[in-house]
């Protein structure tokens, strides 16, 4: 799996959630369950995950629906 966002936002990886699924691109939100151990503050960064080879996609189906990714 590729990384291809970071972010302390809940709102953007629901969203980014919701379009790779519907699109059908295997994901996994990583880190989520550190907001336990930080105290549920916000540093800790979650990271979406896509599968191999489906990375391009991704980063065309986020960027067209308007989601700032790094490359």
């Amino acid at each position: 799996m590729q990384e291809i966002l970071r972010t302390n936002d809940p709102v953007t990886i629901s969203f980014v959630e919701s379009l790779l699924r519907d699109a059908g691109i295997g994901f996994l939100v990583a880190d989520q369950n550190m907001s336990i151990m930080e105290g549920s503050i916000g540093v800790l960064p979650r990271r979406v995950l896509v599968e191999d080879g489906a990375l391009e996609d991704a980063r065309r189906l986020l960027t067209d629906a308007g989601v700032s990714i790094g490359r």
